[in-house]
């Protein structure tokens, strides 16, 4: 019986776990990977890419580092305010997002608004002052609660573009080291690594969908720096554990009974 029931028991548990299994964002960005010993073996271990911080001055003039954010899932893309082609788009896109997490929709069920910060980095920062910035935010209906126009020293925005973000490797558009105009959107998770580049103009209908879908996922991921909370979870298994229970019962008295024969 216990040769019967533990593999077919096994079996329903982890087919059920496969048939909910979802695929998380991969990461992006590899800086390294180095050889680790695990129980005794040696293994290559994967080192991510972490985005720096970054000083910058938002929509109402305050002073911001991207780490004010730590712990919150963070969308973030690059425009400038006199922008006639691709940027009303991003930001109307962008706009349209943070409502949507706001407002309703499928995405509210499941989504704190408050984990996930928005940032729209100007890379005309010369022209883009904090005023203009803030009239152009009023203009699309910008919510400063979670989202940053942000403005600040040209150099450092590009920097961190190319060296952070490395959103010239990823862009559809060709981009000028002197000019980033790109229509990604760059997500990055709670522990500032970069989780996927989206096409923020959507125009196959279906690419902020997907980045709906993977800020859920990320909001869902484990923390691994965290202790392992598996004891627990297996503790609160308590209808396995009465399986577990029965089986041995039924065991030691059928062994008495034959024994007694």
């Amino acid at each position: 019986m216990i040769a019967i029931l533990i593999p077919a028991v096994s079996y329903i548990l982890l087919k059920t776990a496969s048939d909910h299994a979802v695929v998380m964002p991969r990461k992006y960005l590899l800086d390294s990977v180095v050889t680790v010993v695990k129980n005794g073996k040696q293994e290559d271990d994967s080192i991510w890419h972490v985005t720096k911080n970054i000083r910058l001055i938002n929509q109402l003039g305050d002073t911001v580092h991207l780490y004010d954010k730590q712990g919150k899932i963070i969308v973030m893309n690059f425009f400038f305010t006199s922008c006639r082609s691709i940027c009303p788009m991003l930001t109307h896109n962008m706009v349209k997002m943070q409502q949507s997490f706001m407002n309703g929709g499928e995405v509210r069920n499941k989504i704190d608004t408050s984990i996930v910060q928005f940032i729209s980095m100007s890379i005309d920062p010369e022209r883009d002052s904090v005023s203009v910035l803030k009239n152009y935010a009023d203009r699309f209906g910008v919510n400063p609660d979670n989202y940053w126009m942000l403005t600040g020293k040209k150099d450092s925005i590009y920097r961190f573009a190319f060296e952070e973000l490395k959103v010239d490797q990823f862009s559809v558009e060709p981009i000028s080291p002197d000019f980033i105009h790109t229509s990604r959107f760059v997500l990055l998770d709670r522990n500032m690594v970069v989780r996927g580049y989206y096409d923020g103009l959507d125009k196959d209908s279906t690419s902020l969908s997907q980045l709906a879908r993977d800020i859920g996922l990320l909001m869902l991921e484990k923390d691994k720096t965290k202790k392992s909370e598996l004891f627990l979870e297996i503790i609160d298994l308590k209808w396995l554990w009465a399986i577990v229970v029965l089986i041995v019962v039924i065991f030691v008295v059928v062994f008495y009974r034959n024994r007694n024969n």
